[in-house]
């Protein structure tokens, strides 16, 4: 059963997913926040497994309460769910440490998967998001990845651990680690979310894959 915290500042909309979640047995909602600064008080306290984040509310917004969670180690994933998808919303959340972004109009069934993916460490990202990123950097890597970079880069995307990748590819983790490390530097990025959604931008990613 994975848990969850709910943040959004409209109660109807947080008693929506709340109805919808708890009427499926894989999930269980153990909380509710109005605003950034609670959904940090929140993470820290309930520990979920994934976090619903609203972006645009009152007070502290979604960015950056993803920014006080990763900082003060709520080991939480945290899945945008918003109304947003312009250029000003969707690469801060992303570069902050939102595991991934979808919209509210998003079908119930694609949302269900989205939080099990989540939950798992895979990037989430909705089809209008991905087509966004994909304008937003467009441009090529300074140095282009390897094929084995690529490799790694696209277990990642998957879920897969360094220890899972380094099974699969039959190399060390430490193997994994550096090539890992050579991926941020050449996508500019700083973890493995940002690095999943520059790789669908610069088209080592694809949605089918």
């Amino acid at each position: 059963m994975i848990s969850l915290l709910i943040v959004d500042d409209h109660p109807v909309v947080r008693d929506g997913l709340r109805g919808m979640f708890g009427a499926d047995p894989r999930f269980e909602v153990v909380g509710e926040a109005a605003d950034g600064a609670d959904a940090v008080t929140a993470g820290e306290e309930l520990r979920p497994d994934v976090i619903l984040m609203d972006l645009r509310m009152p007070g502290t917004d979604g960015v950056t309460a993803i920014k006080e969670l990763a900082k003060r180690g709520v080991p939480a994933r945290i899945l945008v769910l918003t109304t947003y998808d312009t250029d000003s919303d969707v690469l801060p959340a992303i570069e902050a440490g939102a595991t991934g972004y979808l919209l509210k109009e998003a079908p119930r069934e694609e949302l269900f998967r989205a939080v099990e993916a989540a939950a798992q460490g895979q990037a989430v990202l909705s089809p209008t998001v991905a087509t966004r990123l994909m304008g937003q950097l467009r441009q090529p890597a300074a140095d282009p990845l390897s094929e084995r970079e690529v490799e790694v880069l696209q277990l990642i995307a998957k879920g897969a651990t360094n220890r899972r990748a380094a099974e699969q590819l039959f190399i060390s983790q430490a193997t994994v680690k550096t090539h890992l490390l050579h991926v941020y530097a050449k996508l500019g990025v700083n973890d493995r979310a940002a690095a999943v959604a520059a790789g669908f931008a610069q088209g080592y990613l694809t949605l089918e894959g």
